[in-house]
């Protein structure tokens, strides 16, 4: 049940797409693959590139705040998303970017080469070297939403499995997207549920 919920959330939040300034990064989640779960004979590798890592592309609308406050971003974040990706090639990347931004977007990367080809698919790409410590200066939101999810995670579920990670970042969004709605967040729920299409 809990799945056929999640599945009903993304499909809600596929209706609406970053705008404007969007600021863009890929984060890696921990995942199980089942199928070969305590089958691999060889030492796993760490960081970028692991076996235990599932990379998710996350995008955030971002546009600087009138009313910046002490110790908190610079900019306001209306919108996120998160993709799980299959690989972390260039032309991944820009078909996620097509299907998952407005065309007349301005997106802020780092100068990962995998970003290279963005420009084919939305108006401007601005992409910029960057220092880890100025990384919550320059793309504020991504990170937060990165360590966020992950923690959340963490703190909920014992392992997520790499099939089903999808399900879950729709989830995490879902409610992210509606942050200031909470009051209403079931309602709006049952409504997406009931207006989801169960037989395709």
């Amino acid at each position: 049940m809990m799945q056929k919920i999640r599945t009903a959330m993304g499909a809600r939040d596929e209706q609406y797409v970053p705008t404007g300034a969007t600021e863009l990064d890929v984060g890696f989640f921990t995942t199980v693959d089942s199928e070969n779960r305590g089958k691999c004979s060889h030492k796993l590798k760490r960081g970028r590139g692991s076996e235990r890592q599932t990379p998710v592309m996350v995008m955030a609308e971002s546009s600087r705040s009138k009313k910046g406050k002490k110790g908190r971003p610079a900019y306001s974040c209306r919108y996120f998303k998160m993709e799980a990706m299959p690989d972390l090639t260039s032309n991944t990347v820009v078909t996620i970017a097509q299907e998952s931004l407005d065309p007349g977007c301005r997106v802020k990367t780092d100068n990962f080469s995998s970003y290279s080809k963005l420009n084919r698919v939305i108006k401007k790409h601005i992409a910029k070297t960057i220092k880890p410590k100025d990384a919550g200066k320059e793309l504020p939101w991504v990170p937060i939403s990165i360590s966020n999810a992950i923690r959340n995670f963490l703190n909920n579920f014992h392992h997520i499995d790499d099939s089903y990670l999808q399900n879950y970042l729709d989830e995490f969004t879902y409610k992210l997207n509606r942050r200031f709605l909470s009051d209403r967040l079931f309602e709006r729920l049952l409504i997406a549920c009931i207006a989801f299409c169960w037989i395709l």
